[in-house]
């Protein structure tokens, strides 16, 4: 049964290695483009794409990712404060994207053991993967390219 795409798991555990030797206290998936860290465009475009559900994999040294889609009430407290609220709106979005699971990979043992260890939040969901490092500029996101042309064959 052709489904929509559902979710979307972004594996995010790996060292980084390419991207040294900044990625060594920052992972690579944490690096900006202008203002915009990766991982949030990646994120955003699985929403865009029409995922209601992002599973991001990550690993030993990957706390910032998930710190980065929470709530941070004292961040919140000032930017309130301080009377900024686009920033305080933006802030607050971050977490509403997508019903957003973090899942730990123990170790990393690439790409494939980064996936199966999404399956328990997968389910059985069609499911989509985007690389934490890869991003496309397209009007129509690349993975709901992706997903609209399997549901025809």
């Amino acid at each position: 049964m052709k489904q929509p795409l559902r979710k979307v798991v972004i594996p995010a555990a790996g060292l980084g290695t390419r991207f040294l030797p900044v990625t060594k206290t920052v992972p690579k998936e944490m690096l900006p483009i202008v203002d915009t860290p990766t991982i949030q465009l990646i994120v955003e475009e699985a929403v865009k794409a029409g995922a209601a559900g992002v599973i991001l994999v990550t690993g030993r040294g990957k706390s910032s990712i998930e710190d980065h889609f929470d709530r941070s009430y004292e961040l919140e407290d000032v930017l309130s404060r301080k009377n900024k609220t686009e920033l305080l709106e933006q802030t607050r979005r971050l977490g509403q994207m997508a019903g957003l699971v973090s899942v730990r990979q123990k170790e990393p043992l690439g790409l494939g053991h980064a996936v199966l260890a999404a399956k328990p939040a997968v389910g059985e969901d069609w499911f989509g993967v985007m690389l934490g490092d890869d991003l496309i500029d397209s009007d129509e996101p690349a993975i709901g390219q992706i997903a609209r042309v399997s549901m025809k064959t």
